[in-house]
């Protein structure tokens, strides 16, 4: 769906380093039918998924810690970050983004996933529109032990009880805004 209401001026490329930073200058019609001129960067590093693993019986989940350098020069002091297993989608579907993820951060190889939502995350800078998905889990699941196979992750795979990872997310020791709407979700639901 175009909007008619928006004309892009030009896109200048800021940085292809790891992923794109563009500079986009385009003009919008406002209320009063009067068009005004405005730029803004928008950082694309493609659409991603991400993934809370529940236990209904024991009532336990599964998350990872890994080291995170924006939270870290972001005040974050050890820079690590406890978080729901996610990646990006790497041109597959998110169905299978997210199982081809799961298995290779914590080691669980599942085969139903539920897509639950989808989302902007940071609709004001970054492009990327992240999948969500709940799954329960077993111990037969599990194939390796993971922490990833990217070079540079060392991620720690940690299955905590449901009530102390939603203690964990008051307390602030859980600060991940995809973490934290997957751990409402199945509260709410009751998956946990």
């Amino acid at each position: 769906m175009k909007n008619a209401n928006v004309r892009i001026i030009k896109t200048e490329v800021l940085s292809d380093n790891w992923y794109t930073l563009r500079k986009v200058t385009y003009q919008m019609e406002k209320k009063d039918g009067s068009w005004q001129t405005q730029s803004r960067e928008a950082y694309d590093r493609g659409n991603g998924a991400a993934i809370l693993l529940y236990h209904v019986k024991e009532r336990k989940v599964i998350l990872t810690r890994q080291f995170r350098l924006p939270t870290f020069v972001n005040g974050n002091a050890s820079g690590m970050l406890i978080e729901a297993c996610a990646g990006l989608l790497d041109k597959d579907n998110p169905e299978d983004a997210i199982r081809r993820e799961t298995e290779e951060e914590t080691g669980y190889k599942v085969a139903h996933v539920r897509k639950v939502f989808e989302a902007y995350m940071s609709p004001g800078s970054v492009t990327e529109i992240l999948y969500f998905f709940v799954a329960e889990y077993e111990r037969s699941m599990k194939v390796h032990e993971g922490g990833g196979v990217d070079e540079g992750e060392d991620i720690e795979v940690l299955e905590l009880d449901a009530d102390k990872a939603i203690g964990m997310m008051e307390s602030g020791e859980i600060r991940d805004g995809k973490t934290i709407l997957l751990l409402q979700y199945a509260k709410l639901q009751g998956l946990i």
